[in-house]
């Protein structure tokens, strides 16, 4: 039986991303058994977790219009894995939350996609639609934020909720998209291991 892991690594300077980061695993966990949250502390302590992971998550609150310090900090102790291109074809994908609306959250989410890129990862996008009504006004569902990189999230300063258009359903069902194409790519790798040799091609 062909197993496959998915691990969320996350900073979480208040609490929202780790909020956030729960409920994308508790999403995750509905397609794949193996689902795990880690802190950034505890993916530096521990990379070989994440050699071992067929999807990584990076999520990170955004400060000053990008990541966190801590998620700077471990996306730099990854330059052994980058160099040697570990995470090669690895799934990935990407959250953030912060306190206003727009918050530069866009640049964030531009942060941990390159950081992916540079490790020749496979990045998937949201893959989720705002809702509308007959007039064309925004709905309070899904994916209330429009964005369509990554996953972004609102919670207010008083540290107990979140942004009213479903925020933290948007965080479970990217859970689950991010599960279900894990479960579909990984698959197909198994039945047909992807060629790793490299052509030479005349342009």
């Amino acid at each position: 039986m062909i197993t496959m892991k998915l691990l969320i690594i996350y900073h979480s300077g208040f609490g929202h991303t780790q909020v956030v980061a729960e409920h994308i695993r508790l999403g995750a966990s509905r397609v794949l058994p193996d689902v795990h949250l880690l802190t950034t502390k505890e993916a530096m302590e521990q990379p070989q977790l994440l050699l071992e992971a067929d999807t990584l998550v990076f999520g990170s609150p955004t400060y000053f219009g990008n990541v966190s310090a801590e998620f700077k900090q471990f996306m730099e102790s990854t330059g052994s894995a980058w160099s040697r291109q570990l995470w090669k074809n690895k799934l990935a994908a990407g959250f953030t939350n912060s306190s206003s609306v727009n918050g530069d959250k866009l640049a964030t989410l531009i942060s941990l996609s390159l950081f992916a890129a540079q490790h020749s990862m496979l990045w998937i996008s949201l893959g989720m639609m705002p809702q509308y009504d007959e007039k064309g006004r925004q709905l309070p569902e899904h994916n209330g934020m429009a964005s369509y990189l990554g996953l972004m999230t609102l919670s207010d300063n008083s540290h107990l909720e979140f942004h009213p258009p479903a925020d933290l359903l948007s965080a479970e069902l990217f859970g689950m998209r991010i599960a279900e194409i894990t479960l579909q790519v990984k698959s197909k790798e198994a039945v047909q291991p992807v060629n790793t040799l490299e052509h030479q091609h005349n342009y």
